[in-house]
């Protein structure tokens, strides 16, 4: 019985390490698609407005947490206003997916 539990945590581990990739070039198209790049810039360094956040590079959770507070009202402070009718077009699932990319830029 230990060894199959060991066996299926392996497993599980390798099916979620083998994901990460795929969700991060997902956030890539995700990240034009939904019109991100519009105002933090093709390269998530570059936005348009020195006010706007430079969001590559940041920590995924927080990239994720920022997002989902925006979409559900939680957080509503700076240009808050402008991208929540934006991130109700988000999933969490491809907030999870925008965010992987994003960390990794």
């Amino acid at each position: 019985m230990r060894k199959l539990n060991l066996s299926v945590l392996v497993l599980a581990a390798s099916l979620a390490a083998a994901a990460m990739p795929t969700l991060a070039a997902d956030g890539a198209a995700l990240y034009a698609q939904k019109t991100c790049n519009a105002c933090h810039g093709a390269d998530a360094k570059t936005p348009i407005m020195p006010t706007y956040p430079k969001i590559a590079g940041q920590n995924e959770q927080y990239l994720a947490a920022q997002m989902k507070d925006i979409k559900s009202g939680a957080r509503a402070n700076g240009q808050t206003a402008a991208m929540k009718p934006i991130m109700a077009m988000v999933s969490d699932e491809e907030i999870a997916a925008i965010a992987a990319w994003l960390a990794t830029q």
